[in-house]
């Protein structure tokens, strides 16, 4: 369907968007009083590129970290072909517009009728598991073995991570060797899998996990088929700059050649955040201001949840036809809903001329924002284009 607005025609309900060469002239064109989300094709590619490069295995993306097709059609040109998904939605997904992509159902906690589905409708043969009662489910409805492969998730020690996922999912080590055990009697191809937590701050903590997963590998005597190292790989946020990627690469690298594991076995991991945090950035505008109070037309409950839930801080500045040169000031930010808690954490600095309907451009808005927004108080984020200029970034000093 076309859509006329501002002068421009806009497609809503198919692939192509609308494209700009900079996010100046998305606000000059739009003028928009709604959040616009600013793709940027050559980012999202660039990030492919580098794990599909450095990565010294299969690189599976993370949809639930970014589901909008559009960003997973550019991963998948860019030569991503495996995706990690957690739901039959996710895998409807994958399976619609990518025939030949792998698909693999990493979520350890799986309903009977999901598994029949991702069974029997779109042929799914990599699932997860952290419990007997998981595998027993995988057994009743596909009836084992018929080389599906079942990946038994571990659980791992924790390290500085904004999310330690550990705390809802994975199995001891003692658990682990057990039902890597039944997982080969029953007929399936057996792996290990673990997360070490998203924005994982520490190299050192996939050796960490390494180790306990020679531990299992050791005391089950199993050949494992597939080994899935997981997500939790950074991206720079404000005040939250980490090691270069190729750092946790190489970690993986020398932890893995030391593990006792069958030449063929296949080396995995599942990155959402690394591949398409900067690949997009937001634009809001500014409703209303009260003093050093800003009110914006996205929040918490939208595009922005991790800056409430874990203080995430994320680059921004003011678009203007003339930079600003007025002195930097902090500012509390509110989003659009009545809800009191719909505010950023933590102030942010922007120009103290800051006024009614000047528009913010968002940074490393890529990860975690459209895939959290509900609809709540009637607000729903919706509008994507794509942008040719660079993604913005925090400052690495």
């Amino acid at each position: 369907m076309q859509v006329r607005f501002a002068g421009r025609t806009l497609l809503v309900g198919v692939m192509k968007l609308p494209n700009f060469p900079s996010v100046e002239e998305v606000v000059n064109t739009l003028k928009p009083s709604y959040p616009v989300y600013c793709l940027r094709p050559q980012t999202i590619r660039a990030s492919a590129k580098l794990f599909l490069d450095h990565f010294p295995g299969r690189v599976m993306y993370a949809v639930k970290c970014n589901p909008n097709i559009e960003v997973m059609r550019l991963l998948y040109g860019a030569g991503i072909r495996h995706f990690d998904t957690a739901s039959p939605r996710e895998i409807a997904l994958v399976r619609e517009n990518f025939k030949d992509a792998d698909c693999y159902y990493m979520h350890p906690v799986k309903g009977r009728a999901a598994i029949q589905l991702a069974h029997e409708v779109y042929r799914v043969d990599h699932y997860a598991i952290d419990h007997v009662d998981e595998l027993q489910k995988i057994i009743d409805i596909t009836g084992g073995g018929d080389a599906s492969v079942i990946l038994v998730r571990v659980k791992t020690p924790q390290h500085k991570a904004l999310f330690k996922l550990a705390d809802k999912f994975g199995c001891e080590v003692d658990e682990a060797v057990e039902l890597l055990r039944r997982v080969e009697k029953s007929g399936f191809q057996p792996g290990l899998a673990f997360h070490v937590g998203s924005q994982c701050q520490e190299p050192e903590a996939y050796a960490s996990a390494l180790q306990v997963i020679d531990k299992v590998i050791q005391a089950a005597g199993v050949n494992l088929h597939y080994l899935d190292v997981g997500g939790g790989f950074p991206v720079d946020y404000v005040n939250d700059i980490p090691q270069p990627l190729t750092d946790y690469f190489d970690v993986i690298k020398r932890s893995v050649s030391q593990l006792n594991l069958r030449r063929d076995c296949t080396l995995m991991c599942e990155p959402g955040r690394a591949l398409v945090a900067s690949g997009c950035t937001l634009i809001v505008q500014v409703h209303l201001r009260k003093g050093s109070n800003l009110y914006i037309n996205d929040g918490v409950y939208h595009s922005l949840s991790e800056t409430m839930v874990c203080g995430l801080e994320l680059p921004m500045r003011v678009i203007r036809k003339v930079a600003s040169e007025a002195e930097l000031i902090p500012f509390r930010i509110y989003g659009p809903t009545c809800d009191c808690t719909d505010v950023l954490q933590k102030t942010v600095l922007l120009p103290c001329d800051v006024h009614e309907g000047d528009w913010i451009e968002i940074g490393q808005a890529g990860a975690y924002s459209n895939s959290m927004s509900t609809q709540f108080n009637g607000f729903y984020p919706e509008t994507f284009v794509t942008v040719d200029s660079p993604p913005l970034l925090p400052d690495r000093h």
